[in-house]
């Protein structure tokens, strides 16, 4: 399915996209869907029955993972957890697979290191690997695991899963006819499940899914948060205000993987869109994307300038684009529900790792 984009996907599989070509599609995406369930299925037995260890190292370890494919704002808690950490006067270490990893960092990571420049990241698809190499720069260190609750391999002391308020449930479908990496009663594993972009949707629709979520998971805390936009920065770091960039037509653009949470987080912000540009997860911006980006702004003549998200921005080493001045929205992480009990599990794990030594 390499001819599908992401959002051409997306609208396939949600069933907006109709017509025969589309029902054609979810047909055979269906066909192939039992296969993978059956694959999952089977993997998560054999670490449910003992057939495989997950393999424990001597140090607190926190997993921060979805249950769907695309963005669910996981980058901004895992900041968080971390800052929380340093705190509490402790070191912190970060692993991931790093996806869309090429020479150097990932997008991900340097996304990350602009917020917390002192705290080390190791990406290795091999995450028993990088948790011992973490071990070994720094004995006391917490160990923070992005995206791996699919991971099994490596024993965590707590699972955080986040849920997107905009599409939690991956249109009801394990991939590849819906989004799910795997079926919604997994969510049983977990301790704790943040629902993000939670000021996206009702309190009525927080309810049905946070109840949904309770009836697999009943054990685990409850998280609201939201992802508030709280300025505009440029390459170099400088602010801006969103009020500067109000009334004024921009273009926008994102390579992640969801997309249309950036949408409606442009669109809380009062900033006005006249043009807009999907691209793939981990896009690379190099010297033809940049000049392709510039022939598509001056396409769509009159603008005043052209916005993106944090992760895109740290690929793009430039504070404009063509003539028009290139912003990303800084985005802030407020946790609008279960905080105290998020800091009480962190504590806890805190106290019985220092009894553990």
């Amino acid at each position: 399915m390499a001819f599908l984009t992401a959002a051409s996907f997306r609208a396939i599989v949600s069933g907006q996209q109709r017509g025969l070509l589309a029902g054609t599609l979810r047909s055979l995406l269906s066909a192939a869907e039992p296969l993978y369930g059956a694959v999952v299925a089977q993997k998560n037995r054999r670490f449910d029955s003992g057939a495989l260890q997950a393999t424990k190292v001597d140090a607190p370890v926190i997993s921060v993972g979805n249950l769907t494919v695309g963005g669910t704002g996981k980058t901004p808690l895992v900041v968080w957890l971390a800052k929380w950490f340093r705190q509490q006067g402790r070191d912190v270490t970060l692993i991931s697979r790093g996806y869309g990893k090429r020479q150097g960092p990932n997008d991900e990571a340097l996304e990350i290191a602009a917020s917390l420049p002192a705290v080390p990241q190791i990406q290795n698809p091999d995450r028993i690997a990088a948790a011992r190499e973490a071990l070994r720069n720094s004995r006391a260190a917490v160990l923070i695991l992005d995206d791996a609750f699919q991971h099994r391999r490596l024993a965590r002391n707590l699972d955080i899963v986040l849920l997107d308020a905009l599409e939690p449930f991956g249109y009801g479908h394990l991939l590849p006819r819906g989004l799910l990496r795997e079926p919604i009663a997994s969510l049983q594993r977990a301790q704790v499940i943040a629902l993000s972009r939670a000021g996206a949707i009702s309190t009525e629709r927080r309810a049905e899914i946070r109840a949904i979520v309770a009836q697999h998971a009943p054990q685990a805390d409850w998280l609201e948060l939201t992802h508030a936009p709280v300025a505009l920065i440029d390459h170099s770091g400088r602010e801006e205000t969103l009020t500067d960039w109000r009334e004024k037509p921009l273009a926008a653009f994102a390579g992640i993987g969801n997309p249309a949470g950036f949408q409606f987080t442009l669109a809380q912000c009062g900033l006005q869109i006249a043009a807009w540009k999907e691209f793939a997860d981990h896009q690379a911006y190099g010297p033809a994307e940049q000049q392709a980006l510039a022939n598509w702004l001056n396409a769509h003549g009159s603008l005043a300038g052209v916005i993106c998200t944090h992760k895109d921005l740290v690929k793009l080493p430039v504070n404009s684009i063509g003539k028009l001045p290139l912003r990303a929205l800084k985005i802030a992480l407020q946790i609008t529900s279960g905080q105290d009990r998020l800091e009480n599990r962190l504590r806890e794990l805190l106290i019985a790792s220092a009894g553990a030594r």
